[in-house]
């Protein structure tokens, strides 16, 4: 039967994601709308924003923390432009950023010594075959496949090349191991449920010392440059942006912040993204239809929770199949106002993506799945 009770905020989407809860328009009334971002207003507002998010991460004191250009896209390939090429570089790729990430390393960079490490969707390289005499590249948590790296066990505390961690639906979720990671980006849509536009790029003294060290054998564009005469731009670190950045986005990362802080800071966020995938785990050991698209379980993502059909009926059909009866299953939930953009992402099989990160409430979750069993039921007799 159709259940009764619907939860009360439809979005589980992965990016953006859902609102802190209780969050309104009041919340960005304090925005510096109208001034600069070079005032000393402006950049104290940006400051706060970075002086928080090392708080609530436990970011160490001598790693560098900055609000860059484009996102995590832009901090990501701001790092690559910027770090890559004085060594060889291993790329890891098991879903599509991380196939980005290769895409940019071989076609724009063309970096001539590098070697790339894939897995197919529901599953990671063998983590084992990573040479830490070079550079390393990769995302902690696939956001479109929902396979992340279990820990940072695998990476030594004696490498000699970089590690480039996207850690863009992870950090707010999960505990990073910094001493593992020299480079770090995420964005503000992601756990925190922030506005979109601004990335973060975190960076360890040795990312420094690379960045002070090795000049790149191709042209920085304005935007990626973190150097001036040879040393660290220490502004950026500090407040003074690249670019303009939106003072209303700003605000709501304040705000998202500071109410992560309210909940207990880091581990209040994890226990919250805890509860949402104990949720979906628990509901997929009893269900006949769906199962994760992970294989593993110590590599499922608790955020970007990817599920896969393993109803035979329909799983023995061709994809094409599959997606139609998922994209009637979705886009009613969708116009019942039950869950938004809960579809697996573009390049993925088919499969229904939810966000589990601290910004959902676990009774919404708890809530909407019997609303999956009952849409998949309906869609898959109607296409039938």
């Amino acid at each position: 039967m159709q259940p009764a009770v619907r939860p009360t905020n439809p979005c589980f989407g992965s990016g953006p994601t859902a609102k802190r809860p209780g969050w309104s328009l009041s919340a960005l009334e304090a925005a510096l709308v109208g001034r600069s971002h070079r005032s000393s207003e402006g950049k104290a507002r940006l400051g706060e924003v970075i002086a928080l998010s090392r708080a609530v991460l436990g970011v160490p004191a001598d790693y560098k923390v900055g609000i860059v250009p484009a996102s995590d896209t832009g901090a990501y390939e701001m790092a690559m432009w910027s770090l890559l090429g004085a060594r060889g570089v291993d790329i890891l790729a098991w879903e599509s950023f991380g196939e980005g990430w290769l895409t940019d390393a071989t076609k724009q960079l063309k970096l001539p010594d590098l070697r790339a490490l894939k897995a197919p969707y529901g599953r990671l390289p063998d983590l084992g075959e990573v040479d830490f005499e070079r550079d390393v590249c990769f995302t902690w948590n696939g956001t479109t496949s929902g396979v992340r790296v279990p820990d940072g066990a695998w990476i030594p505390d004696d490498r000699r090349g970089l590690t480039l961690c996207d850690a863009t639906s992870a950090a707010f979720a999960m505990e990073l191991p910094w001493d593992k990671l020299d480079v770090v980006t995420y964005s503000w849509q992601k756990a925190l449920g922030g506005e979109a536009q601004h990335g973060i790029l975190v960076l360890s003294p040795r990312a420094v010392e690379r960045l002070e060290s090795h000049t790149p054998a191709w042209p920085l564009p304005k935007i990626f440059r973190m150097t001036k005469g040879g040393k660290l731009n220490e502004g950026i670190f500090k407040g003074e942006t690249i670019n303009t950045p939106s003072m209303l986005a700003v605000e709501d990362a304040r705000d998202g912040l500071l109410w992560a802080e309210s909940i207990g800071g880091l581990k209040g966020l994890v226990e919250r993204t805890d509860a949402n995938f104990q949720a979906v785990s628990d509901w997929t050991t009893t269900s006949e239809w769906i199962d994760f698209l992970a294989e593993a379980p110590e590599t499922r993502s608790p955020t970007s929770i990817c599920l896969k059909v393993k109803d035979p009926a329909l799983a023995s059909r061709p994809e094409a199949e599959q997606a139609a009866v998922l994209k009637a299953m979705t886009g009613t939930l969708a116009k019942m106002g039950v869950a938004q953009d809960i579809g697996s992402y573009r390049d993925a099989p088919p499969g229904l993506r939810l966000w589990g990160g601290a910004t959902v409430e676990a009774a919404d979750m708890a809530v909407l799945l019997p609303w999956l069993d009952w849409a998949y039921q309906e869609a898959n007799a109607a296409v039938a």
